[in-house]
């Protein structure tokens, strides 16, 4: 029995990206039966390294392509780093003095801040409702894209869950297709149903709105 193709090597794993992405149902959005246009892209926490530079390369590859149903144009990829996003907010929000911003005051606070402590604060600041979906829709408006790429899933655990995400993501980013890069896995079962498994140990929580980009066919 074959492996799955989550489980071969990268060079295999891009050459499956690149014709998923690429293909008139994936970015015409067919065949979802009413579900989401969400993707897991899921791959090991140790390749992380590699799997940023696949990503990359599908972002230049696909923009650099001819595609019959975009009018012969390449494939435009709009990639939000949910870490690097954090930290913009936190940085663009004042803090305690007038000339510091609260990413300052975070910074300030880390090293004598108990784990708990700083999780809580972390999480209150950096609210999903309040903060996270509403930059990432802006960005969205902002963008011309026709796909939108989310990452940086592992940098910012445990203050942002991803189940979290994709679930607010819902009414903001239905219009194109999304894939969220996971260091983990993408479980399903019958019995338990679909779940995201951050970095193969952690079990995040139930999430089953989504596809699992690597059993999905061009």
């Amino acid at each position: 029995m074959s492996r799955k193709i989550s489980q071969q090597p990268l060079a295999t794993r891009y050459e499956h990206l690149l014709g998923v992405i690429s293909s008139r149902r994936f970015l015409e959005m067919k065949g979802l039966n009413n579900d989401l246009p969400f993707y897991i892209c899921e791959f090991k926490a140790a390749e992380a390294v590699e799997m940023g530079r696949v990503r990359r390369q599908l972002v230049t590859r696909l923009a650099n392509m001819s595609i019959p149903c975009l009018q012969g144009r390449g494939i435009q990829v709009l990639e939000i780093n949910l870490y690097d996003l954090s930290i913009e907010l936190l940085k663009a929000r004042e803090g305690s003095s007038e000339e510091g911003s609260l990413w300052d005051d975070l910074l300030a606070i880390e090293q004598e801040s108990e784990k708990e402590q700083l999780l809580e604060t972390l999480q209150n600041v950096l609210g999903i409702e309040e903060y996270l979906i509403p930059a990432i829709g802006e960005r969205l408006v902002a963008a011309e894209y026709d796909v939108l790429f989310l990452s940086g899933i592992g940098e910012v655990f445990p203050y942002i869950r991803s189940h979290n995400v994709l679930n607010n993501l819902q009414s903001t980013a239905k219009s194109k297709p999304t894939i969220m890069f996971f260091p983990g896995e993408y479980r399903y079962s019958l019995e338990q149903g679909a779940s995201l498994e951050l970095f193969g140990l952690l079990h995040d929580d139930k999430y089953y709105r989504a596809f699992n980009i690597f059993e999905t066919q061009a």
